[in-house]
């Protein structure tokens, strides 16, 4: 649990840091910390992925099942995001102190995700107008140090890259309802593409002009307003959310943006290379679907 207060002359302190191009941890404006990430943490989990930046820690979980498809998207099939804060996760946190931040996250990735060019819920349908497959991602905020929008986006895209479902056939009908037939082969698997799935990019607005990426939770007390955007990996821009009272001048927001997007286009290269390697490490047992 992370539970920091700082001073005014504290904050002022790393305000005034900001403003010089120097952040208390020696950070550049647009510098990220070292990032620790792992795929497939769950055996119990189509696809799973932890995620740990300095203080924040987060685990995402993927689930498949088949459904009958929204009666306004018969030919598409579902991804549904649910986000829940531990306890401990951080103090504000107790009770349903998360649940308002929850419910904001979790439309965030909606939003995110709902560009068909992020990710085809089309090519997700079994039977048309009958059954698709619905994919269920849990994010689960055990930490909160700082950051969080970022750690989540890259987790969910993890995630998502390394779930695995039994391929699946129809073998007939009996009484009038279609007979499934799921693969136990391990290596028979149908996978999500989300190759062009965005990443978050949160500028904290620390003073007019001047913004830093990869906030720590005590930059996070200095400033309360950020700008959060998402990027796909071609560097387009393609959401914007503002978090937190307050405004952002258009100066400062068109300068966040043109980082966001230099910036967006690394940590997708950096992202997929890691993981491939995830995919590729040799020390990993492959499991079948029956356990």
């Amino acid at each position: 649990m992370v539970d920091i207060n700082l001073s005014e002359a504290e904050k002022r302190y790393i305000i005034d840091g900001v403003k010089l191009g120097i952040r208390a941890d020696g950070r550049g404006p647009l510098d990220y910390r070292e990032l620790e990430l792992e795929t497939g943490v769950l055996d119990t989990a189509n696809g799973s992925a932890r995620v740990r930046l300095h203080r924040t820690d987060v685990l995402v979980t993927v689930k498949m099942e088949l459904e009958p498809p929204a009666p306004a998207r018969p030919n598409h099939g579902k991804l549904l995001f649910f986000v829940n804060y531990s306890g401990n996760a951080a103090p504000e946190f107790e009770g349903r102190g998360g649940d308002e931040l929850a419910a904001r996250l979790s439309g965030v990735l909606e939003r995110l995700y709902s560009d068909a060019n992020a990710f085809n819920t089309a090519g997700l349908v079994l039977v048309p107008g009958k059954y698709v497959k619905a994919f269920y991602v849990d994010v689960e905020v055990l930490e909160c140090g700082g950051n969080l929008f970022d750690v989540v986006s890259v987790g969910v895209k993890a995630a998502l890259y390394a779930t695995r479902t039994p391929s699946i056939t129809i073998t007939g009908e009996d009484g009038g309802e279609l007979e499934f037939n799921l693969s136990d082969n391990p290596y028979d698997v149908d996978r999500l593409d989300v190759v062009n799935a965005p990443v978050l990019i949160t500028h904290l607005r620390v003073s007019e002009g001047a913004t830093v990426v990869d906030p720590s939770i005590e930059e996070e007390q200095c400033a309360p307003v950020s700008v959060v955007v998402g990027v796909a990996p071609n560097s387009s821009i393609c959401a914007v959310h503002l978090l937190g009272p307050g405004t952002i001048g258009p100066q400062t927001l068109q300068k966040a943006l043109k980082g966001s997007s230099t910036l967006g286009a690394d940590i997708h290269v950096r992202l997929l290379a890691k993981l491939k390697q995830e995919e590729n490490f040799q020390g990993r047992r492959i499991r079948g679907f029956l356990g």
